[in-house]
This record gives C-alpha cells, sequence and structure tokens, in this order.
C-alpha cells in the first residue's frame, strides 16, 4: 500500500487559527467539525489513517538555515505564499484513486480543496 498525504490549504491572509474559527456561527462549526470527526472514524475503521494534524499558521514558524556553515534561527516561513499547509492527514490506500476517493470525502467534510501527494518509496537496493 502507499502512504499519501492529504492536505488542506488555508488563506495566507486570514490565518485562520482554532481561536479564529472561533467566530464562526457556532451552528456551521460545529457540523464542519462533527464532518471531520465522522471522516476521521472511517479512515481509522477502514484501517487507512496513518496519523493527522493541524498546523499552527505561518506567522508562527521558525526556519533553521545552516546554509552558510553557521546555525540561523529565523522567526518566519522557509516560503512567503498565498496558501499554506493548514492540517493534514497521511493515510494509507491502495492506490491513487482511493487516496482521490478518501479526499473527496475530507474536501466535502470541509467544504474546502484538499491536495493528495503520495510519498515517496525508499529506492531499492
Amino acid at each position: 500500500m502507499t502512504q499519501y498525504f492529504l492536505t488542506v490549504p488555508h488563506d495566507s491572509a486570514t490565518e485562520p487559527t482554532m481561536e479564529s474559527m472561533q467566530e464562526f456561527d457556532a451552528a456551521e462549526l460545529a457540523a464542519v467539525m462533527a464532518a471531520v470527526d465522522e471522516f476521521n472514524s472511517a479512515l481509522k475503521n477502514a484501517g487507512a489513517l496513518l496519523f493527522a494534524g493541524g498546523l499552527n499558521p505561518p506567522s508562527t514558524a521558525k526556519t533553521v538555515d545552516v546554509t552558510s556553515g553557521e546555525t540561523r534561527v529565523l522567526d518566519e516561513p522557509f516560503v512567503e505564499a498565498p496558501s499554506y499547509v493548514g492540517g493534514f492527514w497521511v493515510i494509507e490506500a491502495a492506490d491513487e484513486d482511493a487516496a482521490v476517493a478518501w479526499a473527496t470525502q475530507a474536501a466535502a467534510a470541509l467544504q474546502c480543496r484538499i491536495e493528495v501527494r503520495a510519498l515517496q518509496e525508499e529506492p531499492e537496493a
């Protein structure tokens, strides 16, 4: 089985967080959270979920740079972009079609786009 990285994009301009999500309509937020819980349960029950998580926004990032030969720790994201990965799932699926089917369910739960990418496999020796 291949491992896939399903990512949830967020808009860099708004940088949504768990705190800012509390400003959403309570009923709409509850419905989304219930749909995500249902999706996570389906992944677990199918044995497809390896792990998942939400990420803090890029404004909280630190970038460690040793390219100059010295270690520098920068209070900034690695790259600035109009959107960023706000959350993710790492799943196992038989093939890309199966991973896309899972991503379709995630997109429906969150009412957003989901990116699907296979993890690289180790080269054969």
